[in-house]
């Protein structure tokens, strides 16, 4: 018989959050090894919950929820998201310019499928969550990294995004507090990305899933509010994070701007959202609750709250390790530590991570699985107690002695 391979389509296409490390991480499971996997922001497997009235909404409407629904969403999920943008001031925001989806996931491979030609080129940031240069390259366009600056607090270069547009860069991704790196922009940054967007006739491609975790007074600007009428905006967002339903598969899509110059993508949009029939039903009936009840993260991003303490932890804890140093999480759920080349000489950071693995237990991932330029990061999730944290980055550091030059 002849041999069945992948599809061509998928040779440049990465997720190495869940590749060869999470194969390895499986294979040592069966092996009777407990393995701390900090590879994923999945807030379920740390002892965080969804609230108590996003359940039991859900629950509620089971016996509604049977058959398809309008293949963008429910009505009252997307009249939610309507008004949650109205009340930060996308007052042009209207239900029709929302579509739900299977998690902020799906809502962008749709986005990219119907927008992106052959070749066209994507401007996304390095790091990235390869989610987006894996997507773009899927639909067959040309992902093109800019460079955040680890010297300034993992801050994008506008300068440098300037500098690598083209005639044929079509759209510009920001994402908005940054995965992996914590960094919450400043309004004049994402005024920046608005005006390159708006000089360049670029859509311009958001991505604000962690909008709602952040830290110490940092404040999430979205970039909509600046874009006005002239710039195409798509805001991607979703409960999974915040509202720690990660397994409802339960984000959204809001459109803005010049919508009229956009009807041709739109009706393409709308072609692949009746092609997948529609989102996931149950879950689109815990988004009206989430987004107009009381807003339980406010208490885990606090001093003295989960996700505040761990972050904190871990950024200290980080740093205190020889030839470490970590950038502090403005927001997300997660760390992305530096490993000094001249103390840790790692030429494959894939195998480093791997070999942690093997020796520690502990599962983190490789800063090249995010388009990083070279193999001197890792990425550390934030979510376990402060007691797991402690003992999972002192497992690292021992495991660092050991490569240490």
């Amino acid at each position: 018989m002849r041999e069945i391979k992948q599809s061509a389509k998928l040779q440049h296409v990465r997720y190495d959050v869940r590749g060869p490390i999470l194969v390895e991480a499986e294979r040592l499971e069966a092996e009777g090894h407990s393995i701390l996997k900090l590879n994923i922001g999945n807030p379920a497997p740390f002892g965080f919950e969804a609230p108590d009235a996003i359940q039991r909404d859900v629950v509620h409407h089971l016996h509604k929820s049977q058959g398809y629904s309008d293949s963008r969403g429910i009505f009252s999920a997307r009249t939610a998201v309507a008004n949650y943008y109205q009340g930060k001031g996308l007052t042009g925001v209207e239900v029709d310019d929302v579509f739900i989806g299977n998690g902020v996931s799906e809502l962008i491979s749709l986005v990219l499928q119907a927008f992106v030609d052959d070749g066209n080129e994507i401007l996304i940031p390095a790091p990235d969550y390869p989610l987006w240069t894996g997507a773009v390259t899927l639909a067959g366009g040309t992902p093109v990294h800019y460079r955040c600056d680890e010297a300034n607090g993992w801050n994008p270069d506008l300068d440098d995004i300037e500098s690598r547009i083209t005639p044929n860069t079509h759209a510009l991704v920001l994402i908005n507090p940054n995965n992996p790196t914590g960094a919450v922009y400043s309004e004049e940054i994402v005024r920046g990305f608005v005006d390159i967007a708006r000089r360049h006739e670029l859509v311009l491609m958001c991505d604000e899933i962690y909008e709602k975790i952040l830290f110490d007074g940092a404040v999430h600007h979205h970039a909509a509010t600046f874009a006005g009428d002239d710039v195409l905006c798509l805001t991607f967002s979703g409960l999974s994070k915040a509202y720690r339903v990660c397994g409802y598969r339960s984000g959204w899509l809001a459109i803005t701007g010049p919508r009229h110059l956009a009807a041709d993508f739109l009706e393409g949009l709308t072609l692949l959202a009746n092609m997948r029939m529609c989102a996931n039903v149950p879950a689109q009936h815990a988004i009206q609750t989430a987004l107009g009840g009381y807003q339980s993260i406010d208490e885990l991003i606090v001093p003295g709250g989960r996700f505040y303490e761990q972050s904190m932890l871990a950024w200290r804890l980080l740093n205190e390790i020889p030839g470490v140093s970590c950038v502090k999480p403005e927001g997300a759920l997660y760390c992305f530590p530096r490993l000094d080349p001249q103390i840790y000489p790692i030429q494959d950071d894939q195998a480093f991570v791997i070999d942690l693995l093997r020796a520690e237990k502990i599962l983190v991932t490789h800063g090249t699985g995010f388009n990083w330029i070279a193999p001197d990061h890792f990425r550390l999730v934030t979510l376990p107690d402060v007691d797991t944290l402690t003992e999972a980055i002192g497992r690292i550091s021992r495991y660092l002695s050991t490569i240490r030059v």
